[in-house]
């Protein structure tokens, strides 16, 4: 492993972090006439994408937003859709707080399991568990349509972690939040792998994203550190261009973090690459 310092991408991370935990701060505060200064007084659903996705019919049949969706949900949808579409799921790897606090929880996995963690399940059934995110997209999108409200909102871990202070969560949700932080335990983002329907979506968009994740066949080395740094245990050594539709663009696979080899795997289209900053 090369990296020694604080990753750009970590610095990201713990930025929107703190940002969404203020934002979900703030708004309870502000019911109470109090307000953090510099911090909109924006709710949770309002600075969420993909409250923008489970609107799209209402909004297309009806012209009216999901019940406590706000039109900001649809830009910032259209924005996570134009990041995804150039560079694949940035939001998962770099952005959502969720994914964050999983990883930050896998750390001490790593230190209980060493070798271990990460590869708890099988590999015959992990990958089609994989799929299960489609279900639970499907089933958001089918519910939400047909009674006009967050039906998700109940079983999100995302705002069970946010709200856990409000008294608007339902049980459901601090469940399954505890499930996903005791199983990060074991595996790396196990919400994102296996249950996460806006990580489903963006995800398809490694199918045809502009710039992508390529090895270089001609200097890799075969030594597969860049499967062993991929925290969707994402074969990268096999690869040419990487497609799969669990790859969150975090870039620990890259030869400025894990390859020993510069310029084997890199974030690229065609002959224009780009490298990854370290502060």
């Amino acid at each position: 492993m090369k990296r020694k310092g604080i990753s750009l991408r970590r610095v990201v991370q713990i930025f929107f972090l703190l940002l969404i935990t203020l934002i979900a701060v703030n708004h309870t505060l502000e019911e109470r006439g109090i307000e953090i200064p510099l911090v909109g007084s924006a709710s949770l659903h309002a600075v969420c994408p993909f409250g923008g996705v489970v609107s799209i019919y209402q909004y297309a049949a009806a012209g009216t937003f999901t019940k406590k969706i706000h039109e900001s949900s649809f830009i910032l949808m259209i924005i996570v859709f134009a990041l995804a579409l150039a560079f694949g799921p940035v939001f998962c790897g770099w952005i959502c707080p969720l994914g964050t606090v999983q990883e930050f929880i896998s750390r001490i996995g790593r230190r209980l399991f060493g070798k271990r963690h990460n590869n708890f399940i099988p590999r015959a059934a992990d990958r089609y568990l994989r799929y299960l995110r489609y279900l639970v997209l499907g089933w958001v999108i089918y519910a939400t349509a047909v009674s006009g409200v967050l039906v998700f909102a109940d079983y999100d871990p995302y705002y069970a972690l946010f709200n856990f202070w409000t008294g608007e969560v339902a049980v459901s949700a601090f469940v399954i939040l505890a499930l996903v932080l005791l199983a990060a335990l074991f595996v790396e983002r196990p919400f994102c792998k296996y249950a996460c329907p806006y990580g489903a979506v963006l995800g398809l968009f490694n199918i045809v994203r502009v710039f992508g994740i390529k090895r270089n066949t001609d200097t890799c080395i075969n030594c597969r550190a860049c499967d062993r740094a991929c925290p969707m245990n994402i074969q990268v050594s096999t690869a040419g261009r990487v497609r799969d539709h669990q790859c969150i663009s975090c870039l620990e696979c890259s030869s400025e973090t894990a390859c020993p080899v510069p310029a084997t795997v890199e974030l690229a289209a065609g002959n224009i690459s780009i490298k990854k900053a370290e502060v």
